[in-house]
């Protein structure tokens, strides 16, 4: 099971200083992070796309290849990548230009954004936000897996005879994983191509979230690519630690009181409650963590939002010394014991290619 990190890239004030860091300071932050997730052996960094404030991540192939070029093991992925506003082209090009830089290290997660305005500054109209999703994904994975395609479609120039550049490493693509908080065509999507389906799971009650895993599981089998307890599921998660929860909470509540997806709604207490946000001891974050297995089943990948809201740079680094030292290590034991022998790892690129070579490799036309 991989465990790691993912950022929102948000630009937000330090309620507790009233100071904002630089977009430069925070971009530079962000790599800073990503290089210390890997010291302390955590096994994915993967970052948000935006294009609005208080945002900074609007170009995550050049952050993730920069971070690349620092790192040797960390698997580096996105949070978001613009299934919707972003030419499918582009996408193929860009992280097949990454997967070969970072050696294959790379996946990504598609998501079509929850912020309106972006679409019209992308040509886009909102309203045909899943229409977009389907059809733009339909064209990429041609794209990675045929040399020459020709493609006619309600949402882009056609194409004749187009060949994306460079082909995939070893010609087998990034593996994708379909982001989705609350949109069934999405979990079908992901369900139908055979990919990773991945539920942020920062916002809903586990009910929500059940339901939404236990609909692409059924519907994986269905597509005939293996059983249910075979698809492929990653969850999210936003903790914040000390050794002490009520530490935890006290630091906590001015960031979550004024958090730009957070701020002036329920409290922390009902929010933490009611969904997967655990504020508390490195122990309280194991036992929440391994609660998600009751209803998501066995999965993946586990990934924990810690830098949002402004906290600063060392009380971040701080939470992933907490993960690297305390919680994953004890999450890597407890979530092996009892999974069954027919549930996967998560892709890597070896793994894909081993799959290639062994022709065991299902995926939709």
């Amino acid at each position: 099971m991989q465990f790691g990190i993912f950022t929102v890239g948000d630009l937000t004030e330090d309620p507790t200083t009233g100071k904002t860091e630089t977009e430069h300071d925070r971009i530079k932050a962000m790599v800073t992070i990503a290089l210390h997730a890997e010291q302390a052996g955590l096994d994915v960094f993967a970052t948000g796309e935006h294009h609005n404030p208080p945002f900074v991540p609007s170009s995550p192939t050049t952050m993730l290849g920069w971070i690349a070029a620092r790192t040797r093991t960390i698997l580096l992925s996105t949070s978001t990548t613009l299934i919707t506003t972003n030419d499918p082209v582009k996408i193929a090009e860009d992280y097949a230009m990454l997967q070969h830089l970072a050696d294959g290290r790379v996946d990504l997660m598609m998501g079509r954004g929850n912020t309106g305005p972006v679409y019209p500054w992308f040509g886009k109209d909102i309203r045909d936000g899943i229409d977009l999703a389907l059809e733009n994904y339909e064209l990429l994975h041609q794209l990675w897996r045929r040399d020459s395609v020709d493609w006619e479609g309600k949402f882009r120039t056609p194409l004749q005879s187009f060949t994306s550049t460079p082909r995939p490493l070893d010609a087998v693509p990034p593996f994708v994983w379909h982001g989705s908080i609350r949109s069934p065509e999405i979990a079908e999507q992901a369900a139908f191509y055979g990919d990773g389906f991945f539920h942020n799971n920062i916002f809903w009650p586990k009910e929500h979230t059940q339901k939404m895993i236990r609909l692409y599981r059924r519907r994986y089998a269905h597509y005939g690519h293996g059983t249910e307890e075979q698809a492929i599921v990653g969850l999210g998660g936003h903790v914040f630690m000390r050794a002490n929860s009520q530490d935890a909470i006290r630091e906590f509540r001015p960031y979550f009181d004024r958090a730009p997806v957070y701020g002036n709604g329920p409290t922390l207490e009902d929010f933490s409650r009611d969904t997967p946000l655990t504020v508390g001891s490195p122990q309280q974050v194991i036992e929440r963590t391994l609660s998600f297995r009751e209803y998501a089943g066995d999965y993946q990948r586990q990934l924990f939002l810690v830098d949002h809201a402004g906290l600063p740079l060392k009380t971040v680094l701080e939470q992933i010394d907490l993960l690297g030292e305390h919680v994953v290590p004890v999450l890597r034991k407890e979530f092996a014991i009892g999974r069954p022998a027919g549930v996967p790892d998560a892709p890597t690129h070896a793994s894909l290619v081993a799959a290639r070579d062994a022709g065991t490799t299902t995926v939709a036309p």
